[in-house]
């Protein structure tokens, strides 16, 4: 995202004082990735083990993705007065109407449940290492969203993230002839399915991105940390409502009890491994509002596709998956393309022009 012009009027005396990195807070922001960098990896990898050991349910895969947001309102109800107070004493302009605010959530929880929709059939469909490495396109479709709705300037570096990813799927897709999915389904039903439901998903997904920090921008004018909390918790109770409606509708409701008793590793550990997932994409929630809290949510969303390049090296560890030549180098170019973009944020937050207003931020809170 370009960088806003620089306020040459002196500022509060609470945003005055920059956030100085001490030991704390270098644990904090350690401690804040690790959370993002485990939730995600091991939510992907048990999902991975639950359709190997016969599940088979992309809807129930897709829920849990989002029902454990109950956890989030304790840090809701904690920083919400504080947040209220503040922007009392700071006169800000009247916040947005309810039916705005109830058509943001609606609209983009529905956005979230149909991205989690999809990526459980590309899970479903593919190894998982060619899963996470299609997903890196994510990042190529962030920088093209961002370019058109965030006003986001198309660097070199982040040229050079979009040709390498590109390459990359390319890669995947011409090497799926040798490939042996993990159904015994055709390739021509691999591609629809697998390629193209992931594909689509990190479309979604950047889009998502996207129109969240536009509403930020535009409509919410601004972004303290219970805004955020808001934002994650009214649009997870939006994407479970429609991925449960969606699951009694297919009629797989019917089925989980069946699924559960032929389930490989038995009914307790269906029950302990849907858990599981559940809570590690909750970890990584908690995760992503800290390092919004502690940095920006540009960052968070950066260290959020972090774990992308490193779930193929653990899925042929511990899933035996196969890793030819072909995948090799999509795995590299995958990697080289992400620092290229991680890299060019890196240098976007820390322009001086920036500190200002990610000690903004943090105030506001």
């Amino acid at each position: 995202m370009s960088a806003p012009p620089v306020d040459h009027h002196p500022p509060p005396l609470s945003s005055a004082i920059p956030r100085t990195p001490n030991k704390n807070w270098w644990l904090r922001m350690a401690t804040h990735t690790l959370c993002v960098l485990f939730g995600q990896t091991a939510a992907t990898l048990l999902g991975r083990l639950y359709y190997s050991k016969g599940g088979k349910s992309v809807w129930l895969t897709s829920l849990v993705e989002t029902v454990g947001f109950p956890v989030l309102i304790p840090f809701y109800i904690h920083f919400k007065p504080l947040t209220y107070h503040h922007s009392t004493q700071n006169n800000r302009t009247n916040p947005p109407s309810i039916l705005i605010l109830s058509s943001i959530y609606v609209s983009l929880g529905a956005l979230q449940s149909l991205t989690s929709i999809l990526y459980s059939i590309g899970l479903f469909y593919l190894p998982l290492s060619t899963f996470s490495l299609i997903s890196t396109t994510q990042l190529a479709f962030n920088a093209f969203f961002a370019f058109f709705l965030n006003a986001q300037k198309l660097t070199p570096l982040i040229v050079n993230s979009l040709v390498l990813l590109t390459i990359s799927t390319v890669l995947l897709v011409l090497q799926s002839d040798s490939e042996e999915t993990q159904v015994g389904i055709s390739r021509k039903r691999y591609l629809t399915l697998g390629f193209v439901c992931t594909v689509v998903a990190s479309a979604l997904y950047s889009l998502g991105l996207s129109l969240t920090q536009l509403s930020f921008q535009k409509v919410l004018k601004g972004e303290t940390f219970t805004m955020v909390l808001n934002m994650i918790i009214y649009q997870s109770l939006v994407a479970s409502i429609v991925t449960i409606l969606a699951l009694f509708v297919s009629g797989q409701w019917n089925d989980l009890q069946g699924e559960m008793a032929s389930f490989q590793l038995g009914k307790m550990a269906y029950l302990v491994i849907l858990f599981s997932i559940a809570a590690a994409w909750q970890i990584a929630t908690i995760g992503g509002v800290g390092l919004i809290f502690e940095v920006s949510s540009l960052f968070s969303n950066v260290i959020s596709t972090l774990a992308l390049p490193i779930i193929p090296i653990l899925a042929v560890v511990i899933f035996r998956e196969k890793m030819n030549g072909m995948k090799v180098i999509a795995t590299v170019l995958a990697i080289w393309g992400f620092a290229s973009y991680v890299y060019q944020h890196y240098l976007d937050e820390s322009r001086p022009e920036n500190v200002r207003e990610v000690v903004d931020e943090v105030s506001e809170t």
